[in-house]
């Protein structure tokens, strides 16, 4: 191979070395620090950028996107000496290559031991239940430290998250037991609580139904005293229309019997023959023990003749007939209202308008309706008489007087 070939080649690839070092590509939300001769020359943003051959060179390629990082759980103890494990996610953003570069090593690094730190003061000064609970303050506690302390690396940290916590297994247990006997503890007053209510519900259903049949007994005591009064006005009216009529079919069978025996003009032999049959009767009755048969019996039926008028005299049964009239007079009281009842339709009585009324009502006044008083008893005496005697009374209930 001829000498000016090889240099040749060699020429060539100098120069494909020499463009190879001086262009190079950034990427999209990336950066590049570049030095010269070693010392800090510019930041290359993205896209295509032109060096300086062997005096340029590229130090570091730097994420400008948001990036998050997890810490492993860390020890920490609480004000009331318990330790437990926090589990903590950063996300931070490089605002400034040439800082994140040249500020701090490594800057992954110094936030994590900065995080640790931060959360045992933050965590340090809260109990157990504080800890647990106040998660949003010690988070803004955290990223309020780590924002203001990684400013001078070029790192902008959005926010700070605890993602677990996790106490000892005895407080675990302990606080199990807490929470299982503050639910029992919810649950007994909730079974209280219901059976207080269902007591006070029962009571007041049997008080409105003690009130209820207490009502209904008196409503149904106020009916059947009404029905009593009614049934013993209408007996007493019964009973009383009983005893008029009664006392009529007494006083028509004495003026009927008066009058048959009137008109008969019995001898002296009829009365002796009446008397006979008489005195067995007289001595059937059980208080009778002894009777006594006048000797002179003649002399008894005698004088009972003369009595009865057998020797010419004045009977005691010769009665004139009154007005006239050789027989009973027709007439007498009038009865025809006497099967009448005096109540008010049944349509129009109380205890027809009686209705249930509410708890708080009272009973409702009941009507005394008014009963007829019955005539009094001269006034029925002297009905009689006139009845006997066969004669009509007057217009003032007063019989006329006998001839």
């Amino acid at each position: 191979m001829e000498p000016a070939l090889i240099a040749l080649i060699v020429i060539a690839l100098l120069v494909i070395v020499v463009i190879a070092k001086s262009v190079t590509i950034v990427p999209q939300a990336q950066a590049k620090v570049v030095e010269r001769l070693g010392r800090y020359s510019r930041t290359l943003s993205p896209g295509l950028s032109i060096l300086v051959p062997f005096i340029d060179r590229v130090r570091a390629t730097i994420d400008l996107r948001e990036q998050v990082i997890s810490f492993p759980p860390q020890p920490v103890i609480t004000s009331d000496n318990l330790q437990v494990g926090i589990d903590t996610v950063v996300y931070f953003q490089v605002t400034d290559p040439r800082l994140a570069v040249y500020g701090i090593a490594n800057y992954i690094t110094g936030m994590e031991q900065l995080t640790t730190t931060t959360l045992r003061n933050v965590v340090g000064g809260l109990n157990l239940e504080g800890a647990l609970t106040g998660r949003d303050g010690i988070n803004s506690q955290l990223r309020t430290v780590l924002d203001g302390t990684t400013g001078p690396w070029g790192l902008r940290v959005a926010r700070v998250e605890i993602k677990a916590i996790d106490p000892p297994a005895s407080i675990r247990d302990s606080m199990e037991k807490q929470m299982r006997a503050d639910r029992d503890k919810r649950a007994i007053i909730l079974t209280a609580e219901g059976a207080r209510q269902s007591a006070i519900t029962t009571a007041e259903g049997q008080k409105a139904a003690s009130i209820l049949s207490a009502e209904g007994k008196k409503q149904a005591a106020i009916l059947e005293a009404e029905a009593e009064r009614q049934s013993r006005i209408l007996r007493a009216e019964g009973e009383r229309a009983a005893l008029f009529l009664q006392a009529q079919g007494q006083a028509k069978s004495i003026e009927t019997v008066f009058q048959a025996i009137h008109d008969g003009k019995p001898d002296q032999g009829l009365l002796a023959y009446q008397y006979l049959q008489t005195l067995p009767q007289i001595a059937q009755g059980d208080a009778n023990k002894m009777w006594i048969v006048p000797s002179e019996f003649s002399k008894a039926l005698e004088g009972l003749a003369n009595l009865g008028g057998a020797e010419g005299g004045k009977s005691w049964m010769d009665v004139a007939p009154s007005n006239g009239a050789s027989g009973p007079k027709d007439g007498g009281l009038d009865t025809t209202s006497w099967f009448e009842s005096q109540l008010p339709p049944a349509a129009e009585q109380p205890e027809a308008k009686i209705e249930l009324s509410s708890i708080n009502d009272t009973a409702p006044a009941m009507p005394t309706p008014v009963v007829p008083s019955p005539p009094p008893l001269s006034q029925v005496t002297e009905e009689a008489r006139s009845l006997g005697s066969g004669s009509e009374p007057d217009d003032n209930g007063v019989p006329p007087a006998r001839g």
